[in-house]
């Protein structure tokens, strides 16, 4: 109940924002007013909750009952002759609308001469490249798989012991679910910033350099793999566990003679891939002082010279097609 009401209160007040900002926003500086902008969404909210309690009173199937509603009656109605069917289709309709004008969507732009002659000019260059820049590319890809090797590497071992201490299954009690509920939010968090904004905070911090990218890198994968891990913990049989307790174990022998042996497989794979995932990760944040490849990249490009360009992203993309092959057999061995 709460649920769909909480949905449907959103979905009304974004609807409702939507119109109110299409019918009398003129320009930009009208939406950068903050504490007014707080009291219109608040308002919206408020006579989105009451437009969704009144549909829900009236027993109106909207598109949170669809969703939420445990015992929601079945509908034989085509979706166009019910309300939650043209719900969803207005929310789409006006969600692709807002995100055509805040992506200054264009075709003209898209297809105009001078620009296209551009992107001619660059095509050129990238489909004939440099190959005087093969050697220092070779060097800087070298660097830059060892550089997510190692964070992948360092990033396990605190991933695996976080995994546990994020799994809800496992985490319970008075004590142990605040531990929980801090430790994913901060997971999250750390998740949430992208590897590419940690390679500017630690390029700031120990200086431009693969040290600062391998930096970035192994946050980012203690956060990410953390998470996957906690998730295979959250999904093992519960019969293994009780088995274990039934004999008397504690807590850390039910942990690694039940859950352990179920996952150490799914951990293996998710690693593996979170390693591919990382070199192409890597190419990125050395355009913001991360080193490897990527720096070389930001170089030529920032001048220019796509036909240098064109034979660093030939040497990625081998790479990176020859570590996604690898790594695609390796899972499908540990299956």
């Amino acid at each position: 109940m709460l649920r769909r009401t909480v949905f449907d209160s959103l979905s009304f007040a974004f609807l409702f924002c939507s119109l109110t900002v299409a019918l009398f926003v003129t320009n930009e500086e009208q939406l950068l007013n903050l504490g007014m902008d707080l009291v219109f969404v608040a308002l919206f909210l408020g006579v989105g909750a009451g437009v969704a309690t009144l549909l829900r009173k009236i027993q109106v199937q909207t598109l949170g009952g669809v969703l939420f509603d445990a015992h929601r009656t079945s509908d034989t109605n085509s979706w166009y002759r019910s309300f939650w069917g043209w719900q969803l289709m207005v929310l789409l309709v006006v969600s692709l609308a807002v995100a055509f004008v805040k992506t200054d969507f264009s075709f003209i732009e898209l297809l105009d001469q001078n620009g296209f002659a551009g992107a001619v000019r660059l095509f050129k260059g990238l489909f004939n490249p440099n190959w005087e820049v093969l050697p220092r590319a070779v060097l800087n890809i070298i660097e830059t798989v060892f550089m997510a090797f190692l964070a992948t590497m360092i990033a396990i071992p605190f991933a695996f012991v976080l995994s546990f201490a994020c799994a809800k299954n496992i985490m319970r009690g008075p004590v142990a679910y605040p531990v929980y509920l801090v430790l994913r939010t901060i997971l999250n968090v750390t998740r949430s910033i992208e590897a590419l904004i940690w390679a500017i905070i630690f390029s700031v911090w120990v200086g431009i350099g693969p040290f600062a990218g391998m930096l970035a890198l192994m946050i980012h994968s203690v956060a990410s793999l953390a998470k996957q891990y906690s998730e295979m913990v959250e999904a093992v049989e519960d019969g293994p566990i009780e088995a274990i307790e039934s004999t008397g174990a504690g807590k850390v022998q039910t942990v690694w003679y039940a859950i352990v042996p179920q996952v150490v497989l799914p951990y293996i794979s998710f690693t593996v891939y979170r390693w591919d995932i990382n070199v192409r990760m890597a190419t990125v944040i050395g355009m913001v002082g991360g080193g490897g490849i990527g720096t070389m990249l930001i170089q030529y490009q920032g001048q220019a010279m796509w036909r240098e360009v064109g034979c660093i992203i030939v040497v990625i993309a081998v790479v990176v097609w020859a570590l996604d092959l690898a790594s695609a057999h390796i899972r499908e061995a540990l299956k």
